[in-house]
């Protein structure tokens, strides 16, 4: 398949477990992927790295507005930008009593600022080229629809809510520039640091990572023409 032949995609997070599948799935159908990265160190196990499509833009702090207008910039000096796929976060779990206000505020930078400055970054860019259109993918969770299921992790469910509002919020204002902006919401995905965490737990019931990529692949290509303001499930059996 090769429907993103020639797209230029943003992929913040693609240096990790859910990013660098998510980057397999678009380089395979053609896609040139641009991939933020703060520290080098990320890179180790990264397996896209020296792919000729696929441009990492280091030192990318994606909750400075000037770090992330480099990295849209970067991308749209390929090709005008097609889609901006924003899997980067971050989570914590502790009860509230435990917490600082500081914590809290992480929770908000890591998962709702970053989130925010790509999406807003994202749709200038795509404006850039007027009727082309473009793909915004969002990573929520779970307990963004679900806020009950967030006992002991209130900071970072008050996070995912955000993202999930801030999805169909602006799925409804850029509908009509054929923009279409949607989100994830995984629950536990079946990742190395989740068993090692977990080893107790039920590994078959948990998301793949592979499938949950491929949702994401879809939702980001020109295959997913009516699709907007979802908060799509990808639960696997959990």
């Amino acid at each position: 398949m090769s429907d993103m032949q020639g797209r230029v995609v943003v992929v913040t997070g693609g240096t990790g477990a859910l990013g660098s599948a998510v980057v397999g799935h678009l380089v395979a159908r053609g896609a040139s992927c641009v991939v933020p990265c703060l520290k080098l160190d990320e890179l180790k196990r990264f397996p896209f790295k020296g792919y000729e499509q696929v441009r990492i833009v280091s030192g990318s702090d994606l909750a400075d507005e000037a770090s992330v207008r480099r990295v849209y910039e970067e991308a749209s000096s390929i090709a005008p930008l097609f889609a901006s796929v924003h899997i980067a976060g971050g989570f914590a779990y502790a009860p509230i009593a435990s917490m600082t206000h500081a914590d809290y505020a992480a929770m908000l930078r890591t998962n709702v600022d970053t989130c925010f400055l790509c999406c807003r970054e994202a749709v200038i860019a795509m404006r850039a080229s007027p009727g082309s259109g473009g793909r915004i993918v969002n990573v929520a969770a779970r307990v963004a629809v679900e806020p009950r299921t967030g006992a002991n992790m209130t900071a970072y469910t008050a996070a995912k809510c955000a993202v999930a509002g801030l999805t169909q919020a602006l799925a409804e204002e850029v509908a009509a520039e054929g923009i279409l902006v949607n989100a994830v919401l995984p629950s536990i995905m079946d990742t190395p640091a989740n068993r090692a965490s977990m080893p107790s737990a039920d590994f078959s019931k948990w998301a793949k990572v592979e499938d949950v990529a491929g949702t994401i692949a879809f939702l980001a290509s020109p295959g997913n023409t009516c699709t907007r303001g979802g908060l799509v499930p990808v639960y696997g059996a959990a």
